[in-house]
């Protein structure tokens, strides 16, 4: 199972879910319209390291964080 985080203003409480790389996870949020509004905005961290390749290969007990976007002074 991967655990799947949603930080900020998302509002989403922690998921998990069988997938074998990001894509699979991208396709699987895409299905809840309150998640899939941010998806193109956000940036995603696998095991607190940032990612952007949708074939990353996600393996049990792994985390990913869907990090929306931020501004601050």
């Amino acid at each position: 199972m991967i655990r799947v985080e949603f930080l900020g203003p998302i509002g989403k409480e922690p998921i998990e879910i069988e997938a074998d790389n990001l894509l699979d996870v991208s396709n699987y949020l895409k299905r809840d319209e309150s998640i899939s509004k941010w998806l193109d905005k956000c940036a995603v961290a696998l095991n607190d390291m940032m990612i952007s390749d949708p074939n990353t290969p996600l393996k049990d007990g792994d985390k990913l964080s869907i990090l929306p976007p931020v501004c601050g002074g």
